[in-house]
């Protein structure tokens, strides 16, 4: 008797016709089943929100004709997609959850903002396996070949190992061709973050608007990193998880003086 093949949604953050999601769904219908649940405009940035004051739609998409899997654009985010699919359109719970490749890196304090990681959360929040995916390079023209392998093998060996409940994988690869990556390293999320800045303008008619603006900054010199990884040439995996309990300060806090 054939073995089943595994069930697989396919989400992101750049909309459905990103190049980095068709890239990703190529990948994944060599692995399995997909169906695609993804906005339909970018929403990049947008973390893990949810529409809750307007209608949503979502509605089947057919972008190639040729293609095995099942597509849906959705009005809302890139968690909009993951719970849609959870709850309306898939007929039991999928075997994986991918979700990206993001045009651009979330490593780091990244992962914080991101709506392609988001969405991998939302799913490991239902209990879903979830891996998302990013690649070191804005340009919607960015060459996605290289990382293919990658996460061919990556994505094999969690439907073969499974994760554990909550954890979910945060995955980074450099702009780098398939023969420059020196491989795959296991991290830690490195300890940076973005000084901010706001450029002001002013439009025709007088009103003051502003574009976010600022400089990213590492101050992590440890080489277990995921920033670190990056920079030397690997693709970096942080295991990463939605439970944002500070466990170290729990006894301390038991110390103050909160009671009457």
């Amino acid at each position: 008797m054939p073995q089943k093949r595994p069930l697989i949604l396919v989400t992101n953050d750049d909309g459905v016709t990103a190049p980095g999601i068709r890239a990703l769904i190529d990948v994944m219908n060599e692995v399995g089943d997909v169906v695609v649940v993804a906005p339909d405009s970018p929403q990049s940035g947008m973390g893990h929100a949810i529409t809750i004051n307007s209608t949503l739609y979502c509605d089947p998409v057919v972008i190639n004709n040729n293609a095995p899997q099942k597509e849906y654009s959705c009005s809302g985010t890139p968690v909009d997609c993951v719970k849609m699919a959870s709850r309306e359109i898939l007929d039991r719970k999928p075997d994986l959850c991918v979700s990206g490749i993001n045009h651009g890196s979330n490593s780091a304090i990244n992962v914080i903002y991101s709506g392609t990681m988001s969405a991998a959360v939302e799913a490991g929040i239902e209990g879903i396996p979830a891996i998302g995916f990013s690649l070191l390079d804005y340009s919607m023209e960015a060459n996605f070949e290289p990382s293919k392998k990658y996460v061919k093998i990556i994505v094999e060996n969690v439907l073969k190992n499974g994760l554990p409940k909550g954890v979910v994988l945060n995955v980074n690869i450099p702009k780098l061709t398939q023969e420059d990556i020196k491989g795959i390293k296991i991290c830690r999320q490195a300890n940076a973050h973005w000084v901010e800045e706001f450029d002001k303008r002013t439009n025709p008619m007088g009103r003051e608007y502003y574009w976010l603006s600022g400089e990213f900054i590492n101050e992590d010199k440890g080489e277990d990193t995921d920033e670190w990884a990056l920079h030397h040439g690997y693709i970096s995996i942080v295991p990463t998880q939605f439970d944002l309990t500070a466990h170290h300060f729990i006894q301390e806090l038991n110390n103050w003086s909160l009671h009457d």
